[in-house]
């Protein structure tokens, strides 16, 4: 059974346009520890990730660092700034080797007009991030820390949850200081509500999986 420990990932009705797309774009590798792009700058290039994971992360002007999303196989990144123009409002690196299809937004045009599906997957990967940061911005603004993470939770038993007998379970392996940071709360607070909520037996932990219970009491 696979066990990603990414939290965004696509599978291949939405993946398959890109998959076919890869002549249009340039085959790159990244080690571990190597940006494929930095906060701040203006660049046309995304990418089509074919194995490892990328971290995607904002780091504040205090130098505090909010992550993002950790992209595994198959997930696009970078395409927001490639397109419009401006300024890259986040940074992205390799958290482990990774092998991906490094794209040219401004040389797509004819890649497009040949492949519309092509252009098509990149608007519904758009259309999909843009409702995840929508949820996430108005719990970030509206909710308790707990809410938060309820949020997160919730988002990833819809993206990779496996229905069993136990509930729904997670299939993606973070720690706890990966998801405070994901949810602006704290390693302490994280540890905390994940405690009382097996406690009431809300969700289940094992083996740092989370399983949840019952959907309907996960809530602050």
């Amino acid at each position: 059974m696979r066990q990603p420990t990414e939290t965004w990932f696509l599978e291949y009705p939405l993946a398959g346009p890109l998959i076919r797309a890869t002549p249009f774009g340039q085959r790159r590798v990244f080690e571990k520890g190597a940006y494929l792009y930095r906060q701040g700058e203006v660049d046309s290039r995304f990418y089509f990730l074919l194995s490892g994971r990328v971290q995607v992360s904002v780091v504040s002007s205090e130098g505090n660092e909010f992550i993002l999303e950790i992209m595994g196989r198959w997930a696009v990144c970078g395409e927001a700034a490639a397109f419009d123009g401006g300024p890259r409002f986040s940074a992205a690196y390799a958290s482990e080797k990774v092998e991906a299809i490094e794209f040219d937004a401004n040389n797509l045009g004819e890649a497009f007009r040949q492949d519309p599906e092509f252009a098509l997957a990149l608007l519904r990967i758009a259309g999909i991030k843009q409702r995840v940061v929508a949820v996430r911005v108005e719990r970030l603004a509206s909710q308790a820390p707990e809410g938060r993470l309820a949020e997160l939770l919730r988002r990833l038993a819809d993206l990779y949850g496996e229905e069993g007998p136990a509930g729904t379970r997670i299939k993606i392996r973070l720690t706890h200081e990966q998801i405070a940071s994901m949810t602006g709360t704290s390693r302490v607070t994280v540890t905390r509500t994940l405690k009382r909520w097996r406690k009431e037996e809300v969700i289940a932990l094992d083996s740092g999986t989370i399983t949840l219970r019952d959907l309907k009491r996960l809530t602050p």
